[in-house]
């Protein structure tokens, strides 16, 4: 009897393989930024039809491929759905403070970026 591999089962790095250069490259994409702060922010499993991103599907899917792959997500099947959910604890441990600090800088970016369209900024 031969046995496969479930093409169900996603493939994740162990928390001692996540490496600080893949979180950061994957953290370094406005994309990938935008799907991580959003999922800070829910802080539950999110689907990946949940996320309204400016992008075809499969890019969004290359996207959340590179935030697997790098340990910054988990994902799982449920059904037909592939639930994403943000591996903050592992990060936390490997990477204390960065998390927090990236969304904290990302946040102001984007609060920066909202005054200036509204006219309301100043130098």
């Amino acid at each position: 009897m031969t046995t496969t591999a479930s093409p169900r089962v996603l493939e994740h790095p162990a928390r001692d393989r996540i490496r600080l250069e893949e979180v950061l490259h994957a953290l370094a994409d406005a994309v990938r930024l935008r799907i991580v702060r959003d999922m800070a922010r829910q802080d539950t499993e999110l689907s990946c039809s949940h996320f309204d991103l400016p992008v075809t599907k499969s890019t969004t899917t290359h996207h959340f491929r590179v935030l697997r792959e790098s340990g910054v997500v988990r994902q799982v099947y449920r059904g037909t759905a592939k639930l994403n959910v943000l591996r903050r604890e592992d990060l936390d441990a490997l990477f204390p403070g960065l998390l927090d600090t990236v969304l904290a800088a990302a946040t102001a970016q984007a609060d920066r970026e909202e005054a200036g369209e509204g006219g309301d900024a100043t130098a």
